[in-house]
C-alpha cells in the first residue's frame, strides 16, 4: 500500500505562480505591473516596498492599506487611468472586460450613460468611477444617478472604495497569471 505525500499540518501553501513572479521581478517590472492595476504612483510604490507577499490575501491587505493612505491628488492620478463607463479604451482588454455590462446595453441606455457621465464630470472634475465587473449597464446607470448628488468629499470616499474593489480584482489576475 503506497501513500501519497501529505502536507505537514501548518505548512503554508505555495503562492500562486503570478504572485511568485511578481515577488521576484525586478523593481521596474513589478512597478509596471502595479501601474496596470492602479495608475496611482503612490499606491504602486507602497505595494512595491512591502514585497515579498506570502499570500494573495497579504497583497490585498497591503493594497487596502495603501488605498486608505492616498491623498486626493493620488486618487485623481488613479482615476486618470480609468476610461468613462461605456467608453473603454480602444485596444485595452482590461477596461473592455470590466465594462462588459455596457456591451449589450440599448442605445438609449448608452446615450443616457454618456449624458450623465458628462454631467458627473462637469460636477466633480473627473470620470464616474465604479467597480463595473459583473454589473449591468442598468446597475451602473442607477449608481451614477444616485451618486451625482453626493458632495465631493462623499464621492471621494466612494471612489476610494470602488478603486479598492477594482484593485483586488486586478491583483487577483496578476497573482494568478500562469496558473
Amino acid at each position: 500500500m503506497t501513500s501519497s505525500p501529505q502536507r505537514l499540518s501548518g505548512a503554508a501553501p505555495e503562492p500562486p505562480a503570478g504572485l511568485t513572479r511578481f515577488n521576484t521581478s525586478k523593481d521596474g517590472a513589478a512597478l509596471a505591473a502595479l501601474h496596470e492595476v492602479c495608475a496611482s504612483s503612490a499606491w504602486g510604490s507602497k505595494l512595491l516596498a512591502r514585497r515579498p507577499y506570502a499570500t494573495v490575501e497579504a497583497l490585498f491587505d497591503a493594497s487596502d492599506a495603501a488605498m486608505a493612505e492616498l491623498t486626493a491628488e493620488d486618487l485623481a492620478e488613479a482615476m486618470a487611468g480609468h476610461p468613462p463607463i461605456g467608453r473603454p479604451k480602444p485596444g485595452d482588454p482590461t477596461s473592455s472586460r470590466e465594462q462588459r455590462g455596457m456591451a449589450g446595453a440599448s442605445e438609449e441606455l448608452k446615450a443616457e450613460m454618456l449624458e450623465r457621465n458628462l454631467a458627473y464630470q462637469d460636477r466633480f472634475g473627473h470620470v464616474f468611477l465604479i467597480c463595473a465587473t459583473g454589473a449591468t449597464g442598468e446597475q451602473m446607470l442607477e449608481a451614477l444617478k444616485a451618486r451625482i448628488g453626493n458632495s465631493p468629499e462623499q464621492e471621494r470616499e466612494i471612489i476610494r472604495t470602488e478603486l479598492g474593489k477594482i484593485n483586488r480584482i486586478r491583483l487577483t489576475r496578476l497573482a494568478e497569471e500562469g496558473e
